[in-house]
This record gives C-alpha cells, sequence and structure tokens, in this order.
C-alpha cells in the first residue's frame, strides 16, 4: 500500500446535507426543521440543561458543603516506602518522584508514620506528622522542612 492508496473506510465519512436547495431535493423550503415552533427558527431551541419547564435536575440534587479554592493538596507517602532508600541518602521531594513513589509534587510532600523506619536517612518535605519525626529520629536519621 502506497500513500496516495489510502482512503477512508467505506461508510466513515458522510456527504453534508445540503438544505435548503429547492423544492426538488426534499429538503427545500422548511430545510428539514418542520413548520412553526421554536426549532424552526433561526437562533431558535432551549438552552442547554432546560427541560421544558419541568424542574430541572440542577435544581432538583441537594447542595452541601463548598470547595476550598486554595486547598492545598500534599503529595502523601509512609515511612515504610522510606526503607527502599539506601543508609545515608538524603530524600528530597525530586527525589521521590523521580523514583516513581509520589506521582506529582504539587503543593509539596507530607511524610506519615506509617510503618516502620529502619534505615538512617535525612528526609527533607514539606510537611511531617509527629509519629514520622519521632520514627525517623530514632533510626538516626534527620527531618528538615523544606
Amino acid at each position: 500500500m502506497k500513500l496516495h492508496e489510502l482512503k477512508p473506510t467505506e461508510g466513515a465519512r458522510h456527504t453534508r446535507k445540503r438544505v435548503g436547495r429547492g423544492i426538488a431535493t426534499g429538503n427545500g423550503k422548511t430545510a428539514g426543521r418542520g413548520h412553526k415552533g421554536q426549532n424552526s427558527r433561526s437562533g431558535g431551541g432551549v438552552r442547554p440543561g432546560f427541560e421544558g419547564g419541568q424542574n430541572p435536575l440542577a435544581r432538583r440534587l441537594p447542595k452541601r458543603g463548598f470547595t476550598n479554592p486554595t486547598r492545598k493538596e500534599y503529595a502523601v507517602i509512609n515511612l515504610d516506602v522510606l526503607n527502599r532508600f539506601e543508609e545515608d541518602t538524603v530524600v528530597t521531594p525530586d527525589l521521590l518522584e523521580e523514583k516513581g513513589y509520589v506521582k506529582q509534587v504539587k503543593n509539596g510532600v507530607k511524610i506519615l508514620g506509617n510503618g516502620e523506619i529502619n534505615v538512617k536517612l535525612t528526609v527533607k518535605a514539606t510537611k511531617f506528622s509527629e509519629a514520622a519525626v519521632k520514627k525517623i529520629a530514632a533510626a538516626g536519621g534527620k527531618t528538615e522542612v523544606v
């Protein structure tokens, strides 16, 4: 097969319906819009979400709470993951992202105290839980808030 032989699959492409081109076409005069009514007019039709006067879905459903626009979302990581690093490694948010332990560092990384740590590390992160700080210190490591 050559480039000039490429064709779309049969039936994949439709020819545009040319409306309002005379009575013989079957789409003349009203151009397939029927007679009178809201949808026959130019600019006619209803707005998105309109349900013909019925109470629309957006109004029927209950509204609760609010979304804080300034919320900071941290990438979280547990202590047991840090065991994978070698002794005396400086663990930074960039290193964690590079190794694939956290997906995306938006507002920083928070280290949580879940699990045990038995490697001496220097951990740099945006936030630490109290338990994480204690366990890292007990293992002989250091914590640093970036």
